[in-house]
């Protein structure tokens, strides 16, 4: 019987819940609810909606009915977007409405490029310019330094159709020698399997947007991600 469940909202448009389940062990249950539509006419206008602490409020509420042990807000723009302050705020609203334990994507992300020991990063993302540009923003403002941006700079509704040999393709452009590790940003984009072949690869560790989510999930409710081959996962 399944002893340990914990919980993601994920945003309304999220494809990726057979993926980011591969990293859960077993004996852990993944709950997965999602944001309210928001309104996509670009990708600013799109993630500044999702950044709404309200929007929250009804996904963690049915989450912590399931008695999940910890919640995470799966969404890497959502939680940047409007910086470290609204990164904050966001994991207090889980919390006020419920959540044992509460978490951002952006914010694990920042603690896992810490836990694999990188100071420089080399980035890859879908993001329109100006969400491009917060996301330079935010990782420099936790203390990064950013040798290289890559984008897919795809319409929103594109990013479901990435494949993982699009993204090894952008990680290997990416990356710098200087970097000590490669960040890929947001959770639409498939990259469980490409992130151990490229570590090999390019021997530095790859962080993903999904992978940190739920590394850092899992950590808060006292258990490990699985992912064979993943440096960030023997953190």
């Amino acid at each position: 019987m399944e002893s340990l469940r914990v919980g993601v909202v994920a945003s309304f448009d999220f494809t990726r819940d057979d993926e980011v389940r591969r990293w859960v062990p077993d004996g852990v249950a993944l709950e997965i609810r999602r944001t309210a539509d928001a309104p996509a006419d670009d990708n600013l206008t799109m993630v500044s909606a999702l950044a709404a602490p309200a929007c929250l409020t009804e996904p963690v509420r049915e989450l912590c009915a399931t008695g999940v042990a910890a919640i995470g807000y799966a969404c890497t723009a959502c939680s940047f977007v409007h910086g470290a302050e609204r990164e904050r705020a966001l994991r207090e609203a889980m919390e006020s409405v419920g959540a044992p334990r509460a978490l951002t994507t952006s914010g694990a992300v920042v603690t896992a490029l810490q836990a694999v020991g990188a100071k420089r990063v080399a980035v890859v993302h879908p993001y329109s310019p100006p969400v491009a540009r917060r996301l330079h923003t935010f990782l420099a403002g936790a203390g990064f330094g950013i040798t290289r941006t890559t984008g897919f700079t795809l319409a929103v509704d594109e990013v479901p159709d990435v494949q993982p040999d699009e993204v090894t393709d952008l990680v290997r452009q990416s990356d710098t020698a200087d970097a000590d590790a490669v960040f890929v940003s947001c959770t639409g984009l498939p990259t469980y399997d490409v992130i151990a072949p490229l570590e090999a690869e390019l021997g530095k560790p790859v962080v993903t947007a999904n992978q940190a989510t739920l590394w850092a999930l899992l950590r808060a409710a006292g258990t490990k991600a699985a992912g064979p081959g993943q440096q960030l996962l023997a953190s």
